[in-house]
């Protein structure tokens, strides 16, 4: 109840100021005519829309349920205009002091008059004079003082009470004010899902043509000097059994490199320690694999999750341990995996140098979040300069157990 009022005056603080950013946004708006508005405008809905995205995270954190973001805000003033994200986020911007910071206002006026009469009143009830009313109690003498100090217990005790119930219902009007409509919900839903499907069919269409290569310059090109070496060892054979013999060993040097490539293509594809033992032991071979020090932390499900997320999981956690051993000059990796029952969480963080940006000249970074989007997935990166590095990955998925193991260890 206390982290519940002391939220209900966070929410009232940040009603107070939040009609600053709706007027700046505002005289933007008064300013169009003259040109400086078209300047103005996208920082200002900027702002707000900065206001309104923490107004959603506060309202999932801290009551539960969900909000529906609008899409990404356009970046020019007559597209601006047109976004119904913004004119919401506006509107929701002056009805905020007006409806939840009244709201709010309840507990908290509830226990600070509380406060007033319990710790205020029975020690300066003289100072104030005839008159002095706390409540329905007449306030002139240590009784009727000790009296008022019960009842402000009560009121602070109701302002703790209402504080939980106040903030559920302030969470479900700021989901009301913020969320987009569902018909709009739905056509964001349909544009990033042919988004995803076109990166889905990118990312395939780049696998082929890398095996494709891999097996022409390889593989193939092995087995076609296999095949070469071996007709001509065919013809020495009468003539020559000394030659013949020599060609036959390096025959068989040349297809144990095939094999040898052909065992490396298929671990580029699905790595047979993923196929057998699950993405748990197969993030633990990559760790022995790198010569960083890694430490890996595994609460997963005992069962195992469909084989294109553990794929997209595992390829996400070799990339950015490449990073880490490449570009970061990182000592340490720590990686954690969990599942909450709907979704794979994977963690990794590092000591090295920070600055990544999978914004900035595309990569494996980028690679990483348009594989992981195919799954609704996303990548999360905190890497400041100077570091430390941390990416959270998340994918929503169910597992075939609802077992859990924990296990973990140094590499």
């Amino acid at each position: 109840m206390v982290k519940a009022l002391w939220r209900c005056q966070l929410l009232s603080l940040a009603a107070l100021v939040l009609p600053l950013t709706g007027a700046l946004v505002v005289g933007a708006l008064l300013l169009l005519p003259v040109g400086l508005g078209s300047l103005l405008l996208p920082r200002a809905a900027a702002a707000l829309r900065r206001r309104s995205d923490r107004g959603r995270t506060r309202a999932v954190g801290w009551s539960g349920g969900t909000v529906s973001p609008p899409g990404p805000l356009p970046r020019r003033a007559r597209e601006v205009l047109g976004d119904e994200g913004f004119w919401r986020d506006l509107r929701w911007a002056w009805l905020e002091p007006l409806t939840g910071g009244l709201l709010v206002g309840v507990p908290l006026c509830l226990f600070w008059y509380g406060v007033f009469g319990a710790l205020v009143q029975p020690f300066v009830w003289r100072e104030l004079g005839d008159g002095n009313w706390y409540g329905f109690v007449l306030v002139e003498s240590i009784g009727s003082a000790l009296d008022a100090a019960l009842l402000g217990l009560g009121f602070m005790a109701g302002g703790l009470a209402l504080a939980p119930r106040v903030l559920a219902g302030h969470a479900r009007w700021s989901r009301r004010a913020l969320s987009v409509p569902y018909e709009q919900e739905l056509n964001l839903r349909i544009e990033r899902l042919t988004g995803t499907r076109a990166d889905a069919h990118d990312i395939q269409a780049a696998e082929l043509r890398r095996i494709e290569r891999d097996l022409h310059d390889g593989a193939q090109a092995r087995l076609v000097a296999l095949g070469m070496t071996l007709e001509k060892a065919t013809l020495l054979l009468d003539s020559d059994p000394e030659a013949a013999r020599a060609l036959l060993s390096e025959v068989r040097a040349v297809s144990e490199r095939a094999l040898q490539d052909l065992r490396e293509l298929v671990h580029g594809v699905l790595p047979p320690v993923l196929a057998d033992r699950g993405l748990g032991d197969a993030v633990r071979s990559l760790a022995l694999d790198s010569f960083l020090d890694v430490e890996v932390e595994v609460r997963l499900p005992a069962g195992r999750f469909p084989a294109g997320v553990e794929s997209a999981a595992y390829f996400a956690v070799a990339e950015l341990l490449a990073n880490a051993a490449k570009h970061s000059g990182a000592g340490e990796v720590r990686i954690a995996l969990d599942h909450d029952g709907a979704v794979l969480r994977v963690r990794v963080a590092d000591d090295g140098r920070g600055g990544a940006d999978p914004s900035r000249g595309g990569g494996g970074l980028l690679g990483v979040r348009r594989r992981l989007g195919t799954f609704d997935g996303t990548l999360a990166l905190d890497s400041p300069p100077g570091g430390p590095t941390l990416a959270t990955l998340e994918i929503p998925c169910a597992s075939s157990s609802p077992k859990t193991s924990s296990s973990s260890g140094t590499v």
